[in-house]
């Protein structure tokens, strides 16, 4: 494709077809110049060569100046009827190739086509203002009129298509770079999601794993059939934790989608098992609910669920404290949830919640202290993520999350999700009225002969 604009270094294969284009303009030119007007041939004159060299010479700079070049290709046209020789389609061949150029070239179509017709009209009005002027000289006119417009019309042509194209690519090239973009949003987008999924499965069996075995090693002198239920409870966390991580790996080593889930994610309605594992690792943790109880969808009952959770894994974490309290407040288009601890600082030593109920604190006279346990150095880790991931699933499912300490004492999480609109019971029941209507007037219809 030839360059049709800037001053650079042009290809080799460029020159060479300059040169053809050069050297077919000279010869067309030259041949014009052998044409007389009773339409017979004579030997090229010297202002036939000299039109053809000057008019030809100029080719080759019509894509750096496009308007100079059919401004003199122009100009050595009009001089064709003055010099004695005959203006016809082949002598103005070079106007007519800088007229395609030009409007090639033009920056906009109208001065493209002022251009092209400007030169159009004056090759055309020197044939009658030089010499007589007779009806072959008309038709040799407007043939002469017509080569400079065809030109341009190509021209105009070739670079609308090249226009087209470019914008074509372009397109191509910007939808590639959001494809790259959006991919690589949805890539990290899947790795903050898997990164909470894997943090709240981890830190909820892991606590509960550290609770039981830290009540085993406390009670393991003084109440050997309790520290052997908590080593048994133990086992039983672990290998939950073991199944849920080999499960989840699973998922994230398959190459396609799977069919279905192996089982439903989690939601409210597991919750009081939920409660039950927190219970056996030493929390005492009581619900309290208001309002109507109504179907969540699943992402919002997910939410719901992981929310309550984690929350209640820092309280068995870092609350110095062995109860808890759950509070589901459901109103009209929201629902509320509500965990709250009263405790003051990082738990020192869990309580226990099988059988009798013992204080394992700083306070308690038998068992080693909890401060040679492994949450002595809970101050010195570093903070974890619990409280940002429960901030980015209420946020994703558009609901909003607040937490922190209570100025009487303890941590306080809690998280508003929206809920769907709530169905008239009266408008469900009409359209169920409404259906059996017609169901029984469908029937009767189709038993009437």
């Amino acid at each position: 494709m030839t360059n049709t604009g800037g001053g650079g270094p042009r290809p080799r294969t460029s020159w060479w077809r300059e040169g053809a284009i050069t050297t077919l303009a000279f010869a067309l030119c030259l041949l014009g110049g052998v044409l007389q007007v009773d339409d017979t041939l004579s030997p090229p004159s010297v202002s036939a060569y000299v039109i053809a060299v000057v008019s030809c010479a100029v080719l080759p700079v019509r894509h750096r100046a496009p308007l100079a070049a059919l401004a003199a290709t122009t100009a050595v046209g009009v001089l064709v009827p003055p010099l004695g020789l005959l203006l016809t389609p082949l002598i103005v061949t070079p106007a007519v190739i800088t007229a395609y150029s030009y409007s090639l070239a033009a920056r906009t179509e109208r001065r493209a086509a002022s251009a092209v017709v400007l030169t159009s009209a004056a090759l055309a009005a020197a044939i009658p203002a030089f010499g007589d002027f007779s009806w072959k000289d008309a038709s040799r006119m407007g043939v002469v009129a017509a080569f400079p417009l065809v030109a341009g019309v190509l021209g105009h042509s070739v670079r609308n298509r090249r226009a087209y194209l470019e914008a074509v690519e372009e397109r191509a090239r910007r939808a590639e770079q959001n494809r790259d973009s959006e991919a690589r949003r949805r890539v990290a987008e899947e790795r903050v999601r898997i990164a909470r999924e894997l943090h709240d499965l981890v830190a909820h069996q892991i606590t509960l794993a550290n609770a039981q075995a830290t009540v085993a090693a406390h009670l393991f002198d003084t109440r050997p059939e309790q520290t052997r239920t908590s080593l048994k409870e133990l086992v039983e966390t672990t290998s939950n934790a073991l199944d849920e991580l080999r499960a989840t790996v699973g998922l994230l080593r398959q190459s396609g989608d799977t069919a279905a889930p192996a089982e439903p994610a989690p939601g409210l309605s597991r919750l009081p098992t939920l409660l039950e594992s927190f219970r056996r690792a030493g929390l005492e943790v009581s619900v309290h609910q208001e309002g109507t109880v109504r179907p969540l969808p699943p992402g919002v009952d997910l939410t719901a669920y992981r929310i309550v959770q984690e929350a209640l894994t820092n309280v068995t974490k870092h609350a110095g404290t062995g109860s808890a309290r759950v509070r589901l407040v459901w109103t009209g288009d929201r629902v509320t949830i509500t965990v709250v601890d009263n405790g003051g600082g990082t738990r020192t030593a869990p309580a226990v919640s099988t059988g009798p109920t013992v204080s394992t604190g700083p306070t308690a006279s038998t068992g080693p202290t909890a401060s040679s346990g492994p949450s002595a150095s809970a101050a010195d880790r570093s903070p974890g993520y619990g409280l940002i991931g429960m901030r980015e699933r209420a946020t994703a499912v558009g609901g909003h999350l607040s937490a922190g300490r209570r100025p009487e004492g303890g941590f306080l999480v809690s998280a508003q999700l929206p809920l769907p609109p709530a169905q008239d019971p009266t408008r469900d029941r009409d359209r169920a009225t409404t259906t059996e209507e017609g169901q029984m007037t469908d029937g009767e219809a189709g038993d009437t002969p």
